[in-house]
């Protein structure tokens, strides 16, 4: 391949840690010489960062290979993550795929691009056992002027009976506080706002972090140490297991200086007995416990909930615990996954199997009584002056932040306000769900 004119298109499916790694990636291709170009545009390699929790993941992972050879036909198309690790074999026979690296090879990908010709026949396959993916590759996302997102643990020890993301992405293990504080410093000096950090399992922060099993740190020396960084101004935990999250962290961060009130903590189901048969590791008494302990000293934090729909022996009375449950929890809204059979997990060959049509009648069900908790929480905050971050994108005439706890607000868009902080009144509830908000003398008192 030319040495002239080098350039890179990236496009990442699934979770925030993806975004954070394709970062990563995409600064190691940078930092060789290749310009970054859009995933639409002629490029000379495609890397195309995947996800695998859901069939639609590894669908929409062929729909980008189209893309990617509709945009240059002769482009170099590199797979990476969960999709890659698991099926490798599968994806090096897609039309337009060239090379597959799995967990332990994505971040040498420049050790391949330059021997890498196009090839008409199958991929080339540089994978490895799970087992040897056991070290700690710090990332960061640089993407988005207002935030991004910082990698502080990867992998998981916990063996849910539907998920795959242990034969993905190996053990858990941690970065060393020492590197997370350095990365959130770089963060800082690109006058980055907000940074979401984010782990496949974060509670679990510290283990490994020294080549060992042993934490020697944990969740909490990890936020508190973060919580003094200068130059961040929030802080936004993206998710993290009701029984890894202590009391002693809910307590930091309502009295955090830079810790938003926002918590995403994964439920799945209301049922004990589905909770059970996941493999989960708490029980319905224990998430209520965390829910109520963050109302308790945060009364108008933000909280997320992770749930999981036509999971094996999900009959319709344990999917109504689910639903009651969450209705009566004072929660703000929900991410509704409709479960999806995976190869090499327990519960594919567990009974109850629940019809596809019923499966997608309950994911309804939930999204609705998602979006109903969250206007009624919308409701609450009205009338309230709170600090809003502003996005960088014009849509329409019209830019889009958060608050603190998460509410979505827009107002016309103004160039100077992007990547700002500002004080405002949250007016009224839109017909598009998003919150208007005005501006008045009190509140650039406030912001003084």
């Amino acid at each position: 391949m030319s040495t002239f004119q080098r350039t890179a298109a990236y496009h990442t499916l699934g979770c925030k840690l993806n975004f954070a790694e394709t970062s990563t990636i995409a600064r190691q291709l940078t930092d060789a010489g290749y310009d970054k170009v859009s995933f639409d545009e002629k490029a000379n390699v495609y890397v195309i960062n995947t996800c695998s929790v859901t069939e639609n993941a590894d669908r929409e992972c062929k729909l980008h290979v189209k893309r990617a050879m509709k945009a240059n036909p002769e482009g170099l198309v590199v797979i990476v993550g969960c999709y890659a690790q698991l099926k490798p074999e599968e994806i090096s026979q897609i039309e337009g795929v060239d090379l597959v690296l799995g967990a332990k090879e994505k971040f040498n990908i420049l050790s391949y691009l330059d021997d890498l010709a196009k090839t008409d026949h199958e991929g080339i396959v540089h994978s490895c056992e799970i087992e040897e993916t056991d070290f700690f590759i710090g990332s960061y996302s640089i993407g988005d002027r207002t935030r991004a997102f910082l990698k502080v643990q990867d992998g998981c020890d916990y063996k849910c009976t539907y998920c795959t993301i242990p034969l993905a992405r190996g053990i858990s293990r941690s970065d060393t506080i020492e590197n997370v504080l350095k990365n959130a410093t770089e963060i800082a000096a690109r006058d980055i706002k907000e940074i979401v950090l984010t782990g496949v399992n974060i509670g679990d922060y510290g283990k490994g972090e020294f080549g060992n099993k042993r934490h020697e740190h944990t969740f909490l020396d990890l936020i508190s140490e973060l919580d003094k960084v200068e130059g961040i101004e929030r802080i936004r935990i993206s998710s993290i297991e009701p029984n890894l999250l202590k009391d002693e962290s809910i307590d930091l961060v309502s009295k955090s200086r830079s810790f938003v009130p926002h918590f995403h903590i994964p439920l799945q189901s209301g049922s004990d007995d589905l909770l059970k048969k996941m493999k989960r590791r708490y029980l319905t008494k224990l998430y209520n416990d965390r829910v109520s302990k963050i109302r308790e000293v945060m009364p108008d934090a933000a909280i997320g909930v992770d749930v999981i729909v036509g999971f094996p022996g999900e009959t319709e009375e344990r999917f109504m615990e689910t639903y009651n449950f969450l209705n009566e929890l004072p929660i703000t809204y929900l991410h509704v996954f409709t479960y999806s059979e995976r190869e090499n997990t327990e519960a594919t060959a567990m009974e109850g199997v629940v019809p596809i049509p019923e499966r997608k009648k309950r994911n309804k069900m939930l999204r609705i009584l998602s979006e109903k908790k969250k206007m009624a929480f919308y409701q609450t905050q009205l009338g309230k002056t709170l600090p809003v971050l502003w996005e960088h994108e014009d849509k329409d005439g019209k830019m889009f932040g958060f608050t603190e706890n998460y509410v979505r607000v827009q107002k016309d868009f103004d160039p100077a306000s992007v990547n700002q902080i500002e004080f405002l009144n949250l007016e009224k509830i839109l017909s598009d769900g998003t919150v208007s908000v005005q501006s008045s003398y009190q509140n650039f008192l406030a912001k003084a």
